[in-house]
């Protein structure tokens, strides 16, 4: 039994974890890049810039409890295990655990940020004895909205495909919205604050092509309902609605398809106290802590744990 490290250095979030084998707890300490105000996201070029510099601080605050010898590094090197999957930003963290390794000996297991995600998931929500098993996941952030059918595979289980977006992701329709209407970058949890506040009953059609789902005409429907002078509350709330009935849509879809596997739902979207207790009641769906739905380095640094060849278990903590 030992302890290992998480890195990701996605495109909103600087990230290090520990996990302890023996203990099943993990420690996290994360950063949100800098966005100036207004602005849509980072360029990789700045993305890249924040990554190196808030990495040094994480670092510190990580180990200021002590410096246990490191068993093994994990690391997320790409958004999705899948040709062409590629983001600068990861190439600091792929950097700095390359570095690591090899200065302590420690083995270096490299993950995609998704795959990651799905791990995180399962070790908050307490499911972690869904990693040897079949089942269905749904990843929903800034840059992706899939879903998923995960299996017992290599290096610890295979991700295909079985639907996806075919236009704006759910992380961009949120964010879009929420400038819109003037909330902070990255706008999600502001979003949905902001819909809470609304009772409204509103019905949405989602816009669907078989599995896959459309999300492009979200935007425009909240910017017309802005110009009909609909509260801010309810525009938050349709939007919201509106990637739900998607993602229903997929999850309707797919269990037909794959039959009544379990679900989960990952990714900084399905943190969102609209959404998440909709499908957790109709579907039963498992679902990350809201600290481990957003990007997290805590997923990749269980990996490397079960890629060692740990019993892993899980004692979530702050």
């Amino acid at each position: 039994m030992g302890v290992y490290l998480g890195i990701d250095t996605s495109n909103y979030t600087t990230s290090l974890a520990l996990y302890d084998s023996e203990s099943g707890v993990v420690r996290m300490e994360k950063k949100l890049l800098p966005t100036a105000p207004g602005a849509l996201g980072l360029r990789q070029s700045d993305a890249v810039f924040a990554h190196v510099s808030q990495l040094g601080g994480l670092a510190e605050a990580l180990f200021s409890a002590g410096r246990p010898e490191i068993a093994g590094i994990g690391v997320s090197v790409f958004p999705r295990r899948a040709e062409g999957s590629y983001m600068p930003c990861f190439l600091v963290g792929k950097t700095c655990a390359e570095l690591l390794s090899s200065a302590t000996g420690a083995p270096l297991y490299t993950f995609s940020h998704q795959e990651g995600h799905i791990a995180a998931a399962l070790y908050s929500s307490g499911h972690l004895e869904l990693m040897g098993k079949r089942f269905l996941a749904f990843h929903l952030s800034g840059g992706t909205t899939d879903g998923l059918l995960v299996e017992p595979g290599e290096p610890v289980f295979t991700v295909a495909p079985a639907a996806r977006s075919l236009d704006l992701k759910a992380g961009q329709a949120v964010d879009r919205v929420g400038l819109m209407l003037g909330l902070t970058f990255p706008c999600g949890p502001g979003l949905s604050a902001l819909a809470q506040t609304c009772t409204d009953k509103i019905k949405i059609r989602p816009t669907m092509k078989g599995a896959d789902c459309c999300l492009s005409g979200i935007e425009n429907r909240c910017r017309k309902l802005k110009e009909e002078g609909k509260p801010d509350a309810y525009i938050a709330r349709y939007c919201l609605l509106s990637v739900g009935a998607a993602l229903e849509g997929m999850t309707e879809a797919l269990l037909e398809k794959y039959g009544p596997l379990p679900l989960l739902y990952a990714g900084g979207v399905m943190a969102s106290s609209v959404l998440r207790p909709y499908f957790a009641r109709k579907y039963g769906g498992f679902f990350a802590d809201p600290a481990f739905s957003s990007d997290n380095s805590a997923g990749v640094a269980l990996l490397a744990a079960v890629s060692a060849g740990e019993r892993v278990r899980a004692s979530v903590t702050e």
